[in-house]
């Protein structure tokens, strides 16, 4: 290209965003802030209690230590009982999981209406957390370790689901059309075109989900679905702070366990 003598060009700056961009980010930036700043508002927060809130925290600190030791061994059970909590009601949530995302994925259920049935036992299991299940049943089932294997598995049913839904529907056309091809049914079309293309997902996304349903099962005491919670809460109650340390230190323990089995299981099947 050609320069035209006596003229003069502008230098060439570099822009992270153009005008517009620059101004959504501002108009979102601002909309948040009210939002934030409305909810803070709405909430009618008692800010006296800052001022001694860190005087607060050391003095409950001092209340916890020394940890009482020898409530260790009195935990130990309730501590079996969470993980077989956690392991259970994955179990059952694994189970029933796979019925559910063929009935909730676009390419393997029957018509739209089963989709939207599909995907309303979905929204249900996923919109209601863990101890709110467990309050049910145990209205139902009364307090104990069944209504917290009812509740994990009713929270985790609809997490395990979406998750292969989801798979179900990326999978590849071409192993299920020649399995059609050969005259198969529809339910061995699933089993052998479709689910050994989602199996790594399924068994990652069931670890990771047993990974979490460790650290939820240790809560459900609070509500008498059974579990190292109901020793938790009663400690709090009695102000046994010494009793409560022994007790998140087991639970982190049992967490980080966990967590890297979890994490050592996925990195095999990767």
């Amino acid at each position: 290209m050609v320069q035209r003598l006596g003229t003069k060009t502008a230098p060439l700056t570099w822009r992270r965003r153009s005008p517009a961009q620059s101004a959504i980010l501002w108009l979102w930036s601002a909309a948040v802030a009210f939002a934030a700043a409305w909810s803070v508002s709405a909430l009618d927060i008692e800010w006296a209690f800052f001022a001694d809130a860190h005087e607060q925290a050391v003095d409950l600190a001092q209340r916890m230590w020394p940890p009482r030791w020898s409530y260790l061994p009195l935990i130990v059970r309730p501590l079996i009982e969470t993980i077989h909590i956690a392991t259970l009601g994955t179990a059952i949530a694994l189970v029933l999981s796979v019925p559910l995302a063929f009935l909730s994925a676009r390419n393997t259920t029957a018509n739209g209406f089963t989709w939207a049935i599909g995907r309303a036992l979905l929204v249900a299991s996923r919109s209601v957390n863990t101890v709110i299940w467990g309050l049910v049943f145990v209205a139902i089932f009364g307090p104990g370790p069944v209504a917290g294997i009812c509740a994990v598995a009713a929270r985790s049913v609809g997490f395990l689901a979406k998750m292969l839904a989801e798979a179900i529907e990326e999978a590849d056309r071409g192993p299920i059309e020649a399995i059609e091809a050969t005259g198969a049914g529809t339910a061995q079309v699933y089993l052998f075109g479709v689910l050994p293309q989602v199996m790594p997902v399924l068994i990652g996304t069931t670890v990771y989900r047993w990974d979490i349903n460790v650290r939820e099962s240790s809560v459900l005491g609070f509500v008498g679905a059974g579990g190292i919670g109901l020793y938790l809460y009663a400690s709090i109650n009695q102000f046994a702070w010494q009793q409560v340390l022994v007790v998140l230190a087991a639970i982190l323990v049992i967490v980080l366990a966990s967590e890297a089995l979890s994490a050592w299981v996925r990195a095999r099947i990767s």
